[in-house]
């Protein structure tokens, strides 16, 4: 069982993490065929991983139903409107065009609903904002100092009682230190995923096999 749960795993993973490292630095024709043939590859899996992952969440979402487990009629619902835009998708021939029923659901309710969803955040990022931006130590007083110049800059009435300096004042800050930190944020995070992928390939990361090995 340890031959099919963990060494075959990570012989896989060493394998295509080697052969996709090394092919994506040979300018061949054959590297492009070993590249389109996993891409396919990939899209085989994900479609299967894709029909798991739909069955183990009707089961899970069936069950609660059968139990009348707290909640159970946000399954119900949820199961009713996955199975109703599956038919409207065939129906429609997959067809996004708001004078298709799938794209009319698509554009009247669940575009709604995104809507309403990111306006319900705004008052979570308020909240965090007021206790980020409390001056109580140097960095947050600069916190505090670029938001509000960047807040006044973006509308029109922080630009006519400036007479377009806070306008330039946000330009500046999101250019330069705003864009200098974010590039940094990336860098860090493509060392980080560098740093991951390496430890997939070697074995040493082994979360994904379902274990703590």
């Amino acid at each position: 069982m340890i031959l099919f749960k963990r060494t075959i795993p990570l012989v896989i993973a060493f394998v295509l993490g080697v052969v996709m490292f090394v092919q994506y630095y040979i300018p061949h024709k054959a590297s492009e065929e070993v590249l389109t043939s996993v891409n396919k590859w990939a899209m085989i899996i994900f479609a299967f991983a894709l029909t798991i992952g739909l069955a183990s969440l009707v089961h899970m979402h069936a069950g609660k139903i059968r139990k009348l487990s707290p909640g159970y009629g946000y399954s119900v619902v949820l199961l009713a409107a996955m199975v109703f835009m599956t038919i409207a998708g065939f129906i429609s021939e997959g067809s996004s065009a708001k004078d298709q029923i799938y794209g009319w659901m698509y554009h009247n309710t669940l575009v709604p609903l995104q809507g309403t969803m990111f306006s319900v955040l705004a008052f979570f990022i308020a909240s965090a904002a007021y206790k980020a931006f409390r001056a109580r130590t140097f960095d947050a007083t600069l916190l505090l100092i670029a938001a509000v110049v960047v807040m006044l800059g973006r509308v029109p009435i922080g630009h006519k009682i400036s007479g377009g300096f806070l306008s330039d004042a946000a330009s500046w800050i999101l250019n330069w230190p705003a864009m200098a930190a974010r590039r940094a944020i990336f860098f860090g995070v493509a060392l980080a995923m560098v740093a991951t992928a390496l430890r997939i390939i070697f074995g040493i990361e082994r979360s994904y096999l379902g274990g703590g090995e």
